[in-house]
């Protein structure tokens, strides 16, 4: 089945607006999607962001009348809005996202491969995941940037803990690595359950790899324990989560920590400085991995 796609270029004032007038004329769904290129990063507190340019597209059956659709959107709504109608052919979703998701080789020895491909070094160190509901597959920069530091540590019989675990793919990387144990933390009860689940198609033992929300008596249990903390966040949360993951790392431990872009970087560095020296370890389409060994008390 097709589908014809009416695409919109419009404003934040309107875009709630034109979405309504599309949903009343017959809409399946409504997309907003950035127009210039300009990321949207941490709000505050009951913010709904949005950007400055928008491109709303609506999606309707292919024997829609369009000009009928165009006749109900008052012209306030659609003046300046360089209005444009495309056939949108029906595919095999599932297979064309498939065939764009390759292995990808982090450091020297680490790949992470989905399990519909053999991997192309048998003999390398292969994280097998599919990518799932929870957030990292290593294609975004900040987690191959972490992945790409797991890569470089020495890390057998290490204890680790990374902190907002998403997919788990961090941890279970570096247990694949080398290290003996490993706590994921995550607010996110599904983060949870793709964590486990990923751990254990990569045959890594449930007793190795313990999985938690965050939770006052397992920070307490993993207190001056971690040989290496790392979370991938945001710079926001990075910065209020500081006393906790310094408080998991023991003296000689790794911190690594990454979800920030270059411009945020130094004024995280600056909030950690009394406790820990934070360096850019690695950098990426404009974001930023920072890397620190926590001092002897």
């Amino acid at each position: 089945m097709s589908w014809l796609q009416l695409r919109l270029d419009t404003s934040p004032a309107l875009a709630a607006d034109l979405e309504e007038q599309l949903l009343a004329a017959g809409a399946v769904a409504v997309t907003m999607e950035d127009n210039a290129d300009q990321p949207v990063l941490e709000p505050g507190v009951g913010e709904t962001p949005l950007w400055q340019h928008i491109r709303l597209t609506g999606l309707f059956p292919a024997d829609t009348h369009m000009p009928s659709v165009l006749e109900r959107i008052p012209d306030t709504l659609l003046d300046g809005c360089n209005q444009r109608v495309e056939i949108l052919e029906d595919k095999d979703w599932e297979r064309e996202w498939i065939s764009h998701y390759q292995p990808m080789r982090f450091g020297e020895k680490l790949w992470v491969c989905p399990s519909w491909i053999d991997p192309p070094d048998p003999d390398a160190v292969n994280l097998l995941l599919d990518p799932g509901l929870a957030f990292g597959t290593g294609t975004h920069p900040t987690t191959a940037l972490c992945l790409g530091q797991l890569d470089q540590l020495r890390l057998r019989g290490q204890t680790l803990v990374d902190y907002g675990c998403g997919s788990g793919i961090l941890a279970v990387a570096a247990l694949k690595l080398g290290a003996e144990r490993a706590l994921g933390v995550d607010n996110d009860p599904q983060a949870l359950v793709a964590s486990r689940d990923n751990a254990r198609r990569n045959s890594v033992a449930d007793e190795r790899f313990s999985v938690t929300l965050p939770d006052a008596a397992t920070n307490a249990a993993w207190q001056g324990r971690a040989d290496v903390v790392v979370a991938n966040i945001l710079a926001g949360p990075l910065a209020e989560l500081s006393d906790t993951l310094l408080s998991l790392l023991k003296p000689g431990g790794t911190l690594l920590l990454s979800g920030l872009l270059n411009s945020q970087a130094a004024s995280l560095c600056e909030h950690y400085a009394t406790r820990i020296k934070l360096t850019v370890a690695g950098e990426r389409e404009d974001w930023v991995c920072l890397r620190g060994v926590l001092s002897p008390a």
